[in-house]
Parts: structure tokens; C-alpha cells; sequence
């Protein structure tokens, strides 16, 4: 029986997943690991505690129910358009290399780009990016 040459490719594949997936593996549960390892014992106060409405055992200072002004909310949006922006022109940077089609490929992306771009355009008309400070009078 002869071997073939897959059949090293496949081994080596193999070999690379086990080890990528070990490693993250790794990189996740060992920050977890090692601050349990690590942490005083015993030094914390627990008597009613486990009411509270934060979970970093610190006592609350004021009220939990605070108002959030409406741009914390445009901030996030116009993250999500960056984020996906960025997460879309990766792939496409790679998988657009062909000789041929150049042109096209050119033409796609300055299209997408320019819709994500109408985003930052009505975020700026609509004054997210003017931090005033609000002062709210009951």
C-alpha cells in the first residue's frame, strides 16, 4: 500500500487546527486560571452583599436608574457602521486581486463605502460629534 501525498497534507492540517485551537484555548482560560491562582483569599466582605444591584462588591453611591443622553446611542451606531465597515473591506481586499476584473472591484467598494460614509454625514448634521454638556433641571 502506497501513501499518498494528501494524506500528509491532511496530517498536517490536522496538526495545525489542534494547535491553533490549544492555543486559543490557551489565550482564553489561562488570564482565568491565573487570577485564580492568584487572588487573596478570604478578604472579602460578603454580609449583605448579594442584594445589590452592581456586582463589583463596591458600595453604590446614588441612585441606579441614571439617564443616558440619546448621543451615547448615535456613538454606538456609528461604531457598528466602522465596525462592519472595517469588517467587510478585510475579506474584500484579499479576495479582490483578480487582474481582470480591477475596475469593478474599484467601483464596489467606493459604492460601500460611500453608503457607511452617509452615516458619519447624518450623524454630523444631526450634532453628534458637539459634546455639550446638559444640565437637566427637575
Amino acid at each position: 500500500m502506497e501513501l499518498q501525498f494528501s494524506d500528509f497534507l491532511y496530517r498536517d492540517n490536522v496538526l495545525w487546527i489542534t494547535a491553533f485551537t490549544l492555543g486559543g484555548l490557551c489565550f482564553a482560560l489561562g488570564p482565568i486560571v491565573i487570577v485564580y491562582l492568584l487572588m487573596p483569599r478570604k478578604t472579602r466582605q460578603l454580609v449583605n452583599k448579594k442584594h445589590q444591584f452592581i456586582e463589583c462588591g463596591i458600595d453604590p453611591i446614588g441612585d441606579s436608574w441614571i439617564r443616558y443622553g440619546l448621543v451615547f446611542y448615535l456613538y454606538a451606531l456609528i461604531f457598528v457602521v466602522f465596525a462592519v465597515d472595517v469588517l467587510f473591506l478585510f475579506p474584500v481586499a484579499v479576495a479582490y486581486d483578480n487582474g481582470m476584473f480591477i475596475i469593478r472591484d474599484f467601483i464596489e467598494i467606493v459604492i460601500f463605502v460611500g453608503i457607511l460614509s452617509l452615516a458619519v454625514v447624518y450623524a454630523w448634521i444631526k450634532g453628534v460629534f458637539k459634546w455639550e454638556r446638559k444640565i437637566y433641571h427637575p
